[in-house]
């Protein structure tokens, strides 16, 4: 069978030359390839480039593998899944449930694997994990000996490649609802409709980070199933934790009980609502954790999610007592760093309130961020005293 062929321009070329591992469809100049295929990328002047996925309809064309000429193939991905496994081996701890394999940042692009306990949740985003999943799983199924392997491949940019959503069991048997312990809390995952693969395990290092700073009374907004408000609860006298999701609500409350954690109490609220409500009332806090769902979902929507994020954030500072701590997060990648932090510094002086950032932190280490590639950055999380 002929290796596919892609030839692309400079720019293309200097993109994947400076670190970056995608390549834009306005920068194929010819293309020899089948979907899905594994193939080789040369520039304008036939010089190689690197071995990449190629995608037929995706304006990401291409997603590199490798600046190496070598084969892809069994042996390949492989390698490259023990090396994933290797590193998660250092910087893994007090957690059954992390990310396993997070695509490009292990150079295994559009490739996601988390585990949770003895199971584990599957997503191939692009032609080229799909026309290799049967492969992968069975990698998996070598390497990790799980109890089954759920495909969660219900994202939209799916459709963005041509492929349908699906929600299936690849491997095994995979229950409704599993229980798998994070920084000794024990938490339920609905890996078959729960959000992302079942959870959010992004935010389990900043979970445990907040909780050396807690005290007295903490309020949790957007709480979704109780990550922060049961990981810091021991530390705080009493937390009360809200969130808009009724359903959400209902499992954070099981996951209460079946860690029989009593000074939590659970509502269902519209975070903003309750922010304001407590700003009216002079209601304060020792603490107050603020982990909304991304405010940002495109470019377009960076102004309403700017405002939005500095309304929660002004309210949060109102409300916190002298010496008090704001735990503010943003997982909206089209929202920098620098600009969550500065919205963070006009809504501390619109409430007249001196701060202090005491840690600044972004995703778990099993989310490890690709240096040249800003797409693989996207949680921020500030812990800040008000003075």
């Amino acid at each position: 069978m002929a290796e596919g062929q892609v030839k692309i321009s400079q720019r293309g070329a200097d993109r994947i030359r400076s670190g970056h591992l995608w390549v834009y469809r306005s920068d194929v100049r010819s293309a020899e390839a089948q979907s899905g295929d594994a193939v080789r990328v040369t520039d304008e002047h036939d010089n190689f480039v690197g071995r990449a996925f190629f995608s037929s309809r995706s304006q990401i064309a291409l997603r590199l593998l490798t600046r190496d000429d070598i084969p892809i193939d069994r042996e390949f991905f492989k390698s490259r899944i023990r090396t994933a496994a290797e590193y998660r081996g250092r910087v893994v701890s007090d957690t059954e449930a992390y990310r396993l394999i997070y695509g490009e940042s292990d150079l295994i692009p559009s490739l996601i694997v988390d585990r949770y306990a003895d199971w584990l949740v599957l997503q191939t985003l692009s032609q080229g994990t799909e026309s290799r999943k049967e492969e992968i799983v069975s990698l998996l199924v070598e390497e990790f000996s799980p109890r089954g392997i759920l495909e969660r491949n219900d994202p939209r940019v799916r459709e963005l490649e041509g492929l349908e959503r699906r929600n299936s069991i690849l491997y095994g048997e995979v229950p409704d609802k599993i229980v798998a312990a994070q920084n000794g809390i024990r938490f339920v995952h609905d890996l078959h409709t729960g959000q992302k693969t079942g959870g959010f395990l992004d935010q389990r290092e900043n979970h445990r980070a907040a909780a050396k700073y807690a005290s007295g009374q903490v309020l949790d907004c957007f709480t979704y199933h109780g990550g922060f408000a049961l990981t810091i609860a021991a530390k705080a006298d009493r937390v009360e934790a809200t969130d808009l999701s009724g359903a959400a609500i209902t499992i954070a409350r099981e996951n209460q009980q079946l860690n029989n954690i009593a000074n939590v109490t659970f509502s269902e609220a519209n975070s903003f609502d309750a922010l304001k409500a407590h700003d009216s009332s002079g209601r304060k806090f020792d603490m107050v954790i603020l982990d909304p769902p991304a405010f940002a979902k495109n470019r377009e929507s960076v102004p309403a999610a700017v405002r939005g994020y500095k309304e929660i954030n002004l309210r949060a500072l109102k409300i916190l007592k002298p010496g008090g701590t704001l735990v503010t997060c943003s997982c909206s990648y089209h929202i920098p760093e620098a600009l969550f932090l500065n919205v963070i510094a006009e809504a501390a002086n619109d409430a007249r309130r001196a701060t202090q950032v005491i840690e600044r932190r972004t995703q778990a280490r099993d989310h490890p961020i690709l240096l040249t590639m800003p797409e693989t950055h996207y949680l921020k999380c500030f812990i800040i005293r008000a003075i």
